[in-house]
C-alpha cells in the first residue's frame, strides 16, 4: 500500500507528491517571518485578553482581590435601564447607518459610473474616497465647526441668511435630542459612502458591456439598462457587503464617543461607550467585573450575529459563508 502523500506509478514505483513538512517551512521561511508580527498581534491583543472573562462572574475592583459572585454581574446588566437603552441605540444607530451608507454607496457608484471623462471621474472618485481616510477625530472637529451653534457655523450661517433661524437662536445640531441622529448619520455617510464604492464599482467594471449594447440595440435608454441590467448585477454585492457589516453592528465605538456629550446621551450611548463611561467616568472605584460581563454579553450577540449572516451568506452566496 502506498504511503499518504504518495502516488503509485503503473510500473509500481512510488513518487512522493507532496514535500516534508520541514523541506516546505524551509522553502517558504520568509513568509512565515513575515507573518511572525501578525500572529505575536493576534495573540496578545485578542487571544490572550480572552483569559480575563473569567473576570465577569467576579466583583473586581483593583483595591482588592476578585471575589467570586457568579451570575450576579448579569443580573445587575439585565435590570439596568441604562444598558437596555444603550443596547437598542446601538442597533438602532449600526443597522441605520449601515443601510444608509450602502444605499448612498449605490447611488454615487452608479453616478460615477455614467461619467464618461476618464479624468474628471479620476478626480471626483478621488475626493470622495478621501474623507474614509480622515480620523474620527478629525471628522469630529471639522464637523463640530460646520455645525457649530453660531453664527461662525456654516450651517447656522447659511440658515440664517434664508431666514429660517434667527440670529442668536441658532441650533446647537450635536447637542439637541432632535438633530443630534440626523447628524450623526450625515457625517457618517459623508465619511463611509467613498469606501464602499469601491466595492460597488468593482463590481460595474465587471459587467460586460456587450450586454449595454445589445439593450442599447433593442431600444432600452439609460433607465431600463441601469434597472435591468446593472441593479441585478449588483444585487448579488450589495447582499453581501449587507451581510458582512451587519456581523460588526456591535462594535461601533469611536464615531459615536467624538459626536456624543452629556445633552445627548439618551440617543447617543452605546455599549461600547455605556462600557467606557461605567469603567472611568462612573465617579467612584469602578467594579470590573460588572464591566468585563458587559463585554462578555456583547461578544457572545456578536457570535449569535456572525453564525446567522454566515448561515445566510451560504444561502446567498452558494455555499460560501464569512467564517
Amino acid at each position: 500500500m502506498a504511503k499518504k502523500n504518495t502516488i503509485t506509478l503503473p510500473d509500481g514505483t512510488v513518487v512522493s507528491h507532496k514535500k516534508p513538512l520541514k523541506e516546505q517551512m524551509y522553502k517558504y521561511r520568509w513568509f512565515y517571518l513575515m507573518f511572525l508580527p501578525v500572529f505575536i498581534f493576534v495573540v496578545v491583543f485578542y487571544y490572550l485578553p480572552m483569559f480575563g472573562i473569567v473576570y465577569s462572574f467576579t466583583e473586581y475592583k483593583l483595591i482588592k482581590d476578585p471575589v467570586w459572585t457568579g451570575f450576579k454581574n448579569f443580573e445587575t446588566l439585565f435590570s439596568k435601564p441604562m444598558f437596555w437603552r444603550a443596547f437598542k441605540n446601538t442597533l438602532f444607530l449600526s443597522i441605520s447607518k449601515l443601510l444608509l451608507n450602502t444605499f448612498a454607496a449605490v447611488v454615487v457608484s452608479l453616478l460615477l459610473n455614467e461619467i464618461i471623462n476618464v479624468h474628471f471621474k479620476k478626480v471626483a472618485q478621488t475626493i470622495i474616497y478621501l474623507p474614509h481616510f480622515l480620523s474620527w477625530v478629525v471628522t469630529a472637529s471639522v464637523f463640530g465647526l460646520i455645525l457649530s451653534p453660531s453664527s461662525q457655523g456654516l450651517v447656522n450661517s447659511f440658515l440664517a441668511s434664508i431666514g429660517v433661524v434667527e440670529k442668536g437662536s441658532e441650533i446647537y445640531f450635536l447637542g439637541s435630542l432632535k438633530w443630534w441622529t440626523p447628524a450623526f448619520f450625515v457625517i457618517n455617510v459623508w465619511k463611509d459612502t467613498g469606501w464602499q464604492t469601491i466595492i460597488i464599482m468593482a463590481t460595474l467594471v465587471g459587467i460586460s458591456q456587450e450586454i449595454y449594447e445589445a439593450a442599447g440595440i433593442d431600444g432600452a435608454g439609460r433607465w431600463k439598462k441601469m434597472w435591468y441590467i446593472t441593479m441585478p448585477a449588483l444585487a448579488n454585492t450589495i447582499i453581501t457587503v449587507i451581510i458582512l457589516n451587519l456581523a460588526k453592528v456591535l462594535n461601533l465605538f469611536e464615531s459615536v464617543f467624538v459626536l456624543q456629550n452629556d445633552a445627548v446621551m439618551e440617543k447617543a450611548e452605546v455599549i461600547q461607550t455605556y462600557v467606557y463611561n461605567q469603567t472611568f467616568n462612573s465617579g467612584g472605584i469602578p467594579n470590573y467585573g460588572y464591566t468585563t460581563a458587559v463585554g462578555l454579553f456583547k461578544s457572545l450577540v456578536g457570535c449569535v450575529l456572525v453564525l446567522i449572516c454566515n448561515y445566510i451568506s451560504k444561502k446567498v452566496r452558494n455555499g460560501r459563508g464569512i467564517v
